[in-house]
């Protein structure tokens, strides 16, 4: 991943991810924020609402916005400094969400860019509409995820200490997930 400076974008420079919403991944980060609101978890309950069934939050769908900012445009090293937010449409596993960044504005003398943010699910709806202030780096970010090394690259001694605890947690979120879903049923 490659983190540009102010100097190196304009108007027009967009990026985006594609990414299909897994019912694990809503669970998951459900947990994580502590949201018990039944319509996100208890499909009984979603069965209630105009919904028919479970709809991921709607900052699940943001965070996908986050995820371009932080590793496509302007990448590495951004900050995220605000974000207005619409959401015109339900999100629910299974779906594809694309989310989509275009530089609308670039304030070169302080080092702002205003973006304006879309999400849409496979059917080319949009799901979620916006816009963002970001801090673009000052330098330029070459940033390559740890445990994601180039073919050949000699693995680092502390990644292969700390493998058996990735290996664990990673079981744990299955555990976790298959629990949740088992007690939904």
């Amino acid at each position: 991943m490659i983190g540009r400076t102010i100097a190196e974008l304009a108007p027009g420079d967009h990026a985006q991810i594609v990414r299909r919403v897994e019912a694990g991944d809503v669970a998951r980060f459900v947990d994580a924020v502590g949201d018990g609101n039944p319509v996100h978890s208890d499909a009984g309950y979603a069965a209630t609402t105009p919904f028919a069934e479970p709809i991921a939050p709607g900052i699940f769908t943001a965070g996908l916005i986050s995820a371009v900012i932080g590793t496509r445009l302007p990448g590495p090293g951004a900050i995220y400094l605000s974000q207005s937010l619409r959401f015109t449409r339900p999100v629910k596993a299974g779906d594809t969400i694309t989310a989509r960044v275009e530089v609308l504005e670039v304030l070169r003398e302080r080092n702002r860019l205003r973006l304006t943010t879309v999400c849409t699910n496979q059917r080319g709806e949009e799901v979620l509409t916006g816009e963002a202030w970001v801090l673009p780096s000052p330098a330029r970010v070459v940033y390559e995820a740890p445990g994601r090394e180039p073919a050949g690259a000699a693995t680092p001694l502390a990644t292969l200490a700390l493998q058996p605890w990735r290996w664990a947690a990673e079981a744990m979120s299955l555990w976790a997930a298959l629990l949740t879903s088992a007690a939904r049923r």
